[in-house]
C-alpha cells in the first residue's frame, strides 16, 4: 500500500486553496465539483510528491469544531529560516522558531484558514 492523501473539511474553499498555496507551495492536481450534491473536492500536492492534501467543502457549512484529537501535519523544509521569513512577512499565523528541551529551533507551526496546524521542520 501506499499512502493517498489527507482530508480536511474546510469552511472557505478559496481562502484555503490561497493560503496551500502562497503558504505552503501546495499546487491543485486536480478538483470534484459535485455541486449538485452539496459539496466541492480540491486536491493539491507538493512538486515532486505524490500524497495529497484534500480539501473538502461542504456548501453552506459554516466552521468546524477541530476538537482535541487534532494535532497536525508537517512539512520537511530545506531553506528553513527563509521559509520561516516569507511566509511571516506574507501575514500568515506563524509561532516563533522552536526546539524541543535541550534542541536548537526546528520547527515551527503556521496555521491556516480553519484554525489548522501544520509543522514546518528544518530537514536534517
Amino acid at each position: 500500500m501506499n499512502y493517498a492523501h489527507t482530508c480536511i473539511r474546510v469552511k472557505d474553499l478559496d481562502a484555503s486553496i490561497k493560503f496551500y498555496k502562497e503558504a505552503l507551495g501546495y499546487q491543485v492536481t486536480r478538483e470534484k465539483d459535485h455541486s449538485d450534491d452539496g459539496f466541492k473536492l480540491v486536491y493539491l500536492a507538493l512538486d515532486g510528491d505524490d500524497t495529497e492534501l484534500e480539501l473538502t467543502y461542504n456548501i453552506g457549512h459554516g466552521a468546524y469544531e477541530l476538537g482535541d484529537g487534532y494535532g497536525h501535519m508537517a512539512l520537511y523544509s530545506d531553506d528553513f529560516e527563509a521559509e520561516y521569513a516569507r511566509i511571516k512577512e506574507a501575514g500568515f499565523e506563524v509561532t516563533e522558531l522552536m526546539g524541543l528541551p535541550g534542541e536548537e529551533p526546528h520547527y515551527f507551526f503556521v496555521t491556516d484558514p480553519d484554525g489548522y496546524d501544520i509543522e514546518i521542520l528544518r530537514r536534517d
